[in-house]
């Protein structure tokens, strides 16, 4: 049975692009997301203008609310607690500033008030109004950062076609599913809007240890923008309607268009479990069963739950793909046979108490398997191995 956490486990999802710090935000207080919240904006203040918010009339309002509230979160031996692994700036160790609030127009529950403080309770900072959560400062901050494209007239025929493949069906549109691979090239559709990745920078280690690029985004709508990659790929997490644009043509092994001469085959699947087994539920979105069929999908996985080749439990199809022209069971055993170095150890208890130990689940992250998949396509996957401790795909 392996370990449910261990540090080559945090390694592995760090590398695999799962939100390992925010998944300890989760644990947080609603009370201390608030505080972190403000105090997120007072840094981000304070790196746009080289200084500390100040108070006084002649400042803008929401300086001197970052200042009022700077004052709070230093008084607050709470908030200190809370933020101090934070504060890179040492922003809660800094002098107060000397500047004082005018009191002549303003008394100090009135400044409060205007600045959005309770002034009942004016010493609790996670009381402060107008503070918004992480996750929508970063909604806004991405949208802000689209600009109109100035050289359009070059992606718009590409939009155009893409249109027209779509209503003829020569392109599909399949469901983005958690952080999965983003490449020069893909196209999107997010917020209604189709997006293309026109460029992709050189890749760096982001300050969790995480690798990232900056990308050049042109949306259809005549702007772009030059998004990280985890940003595009938060963006089209939290859309609910996101979709991934297919490539015009599977090629051989798979397609979405059948032919009056192609031989149907049936599927290639790809699911995830439901399972609420503690080790299963902690690497649920890197666990994926891999298999083939002859019939309906959603038919083969009806009874999920008391199958022990489904975990015992409920599964969600994660991806599906038409098979024509090909042994699917060759397929499945070329699959089965490139992920085995990551096959799932896990032994299991069936309803008669007997021990089951299934083989067709992998701890792979979907994009390896989309590119597994294409290098399947390009008949190039005897060159290539999988690598678990890296979870990629590299030359043999």
């Amino acid at each position: 049975m392996p370990k449910y956490t261990t540090d080559d486990d945090l390694e592995l999802l760090g590398e695999l692009g799962l939100d390992i710090a925010p998944e300890a935000s989760g644990q947080r207080s609603a009370r201390e997301e608030r505080i972190i919240a403000g105090f997120e904006e007072i840094d981000r203040f304070v790196e746009e203008h080289g200084r500390l918010p100040q108070h006084g009339e002649d400042r803008d309002i929401f300086e001197r609310l970052y200042a009022v509230r700077l004052d709070r979160l230093r008084e607050s031996e709470e908030c200190r607690a809370v933020l101090q692994p934070l504060d890179s700036r040492r922003l809660l160790d800094a002098e107060t500033d000397v500047g004082a609030i005018a009191k002549d127009d303003l008394t100090d529950e009135a400044l409060l008030a205007s600045l959005g403080v309770d002034a009942a309770s004016e010493n609790d900072v996670s009381q402060l109004t107008h503070v918004r959560s992480r996750s929508e400062i970063k909604a806004a901050e991405e949208i802000a950062q689209r600009t109109p494209c100035q050289d359009f007239d070059e992606f718009k025929p590409i939009f155009e076609k893409v249109q027209r493949q779509l209503q003829s069906g020569e392109r599909q549109t399949v469901k983005y599913q958690d952080y999965a691979a983003v490449k020069e090239g893909d196209l999107f559709i997010l917020d209604g809007h189709k997006v293309m990745v026109v460029d992709m920078g050189e890749p760096f280690v982001s300050d969790y240890g995480r690798s990232d690029c900056r990308l050049r985004v042109v949306y259809d709508n005549a702007t772009e923008s030059d998004l990280l990659v985890r940003s595009l790929q938060r963006a089209l997490n939290k859309d609910k309607a996101s979709r991934r644009i297919t490539t015009p043509d599977f090629g051989p092994l798979f397609s979405h268009i059948e032919a009056e001469d192609d031989l149907p085959t049936g599927y290639l699947y790809v699911l995830r479990s439901r399972s609420d087994h503690p080790f299963i539920a902690e690497h649920r979105s890197i666990i994926h069963k891999i298999g083939v069929t002859g019939g309906d999908v959603k038919s083969r996985i009806a009874n999920a739950k008391k199958d022990p080749t489904y975990l015992l439990a409920d599964v969600e199809i994660v991806e599906t793909f038409k098979l024509a022209n090909i042994n699917r069971k060759r397929l499945e055993a070329i699959l089965h046979k490139f992920f085995s170095s990551a096959r799932l150890d896990l032994e299991l208890q069936d309803r008669f108490d007997a021990t089951v130990q299934p083989r067709e689940w992998f701890m792979v992250p979907l994009e390896a398997i989309e590119e597994a998949i294409e290098k399947i396509q390009a008949g190039t996957i005897e060159g290539f191995k999988y690598d678990r401790e890296t979870a990629r795909i590299v030359r043999s």
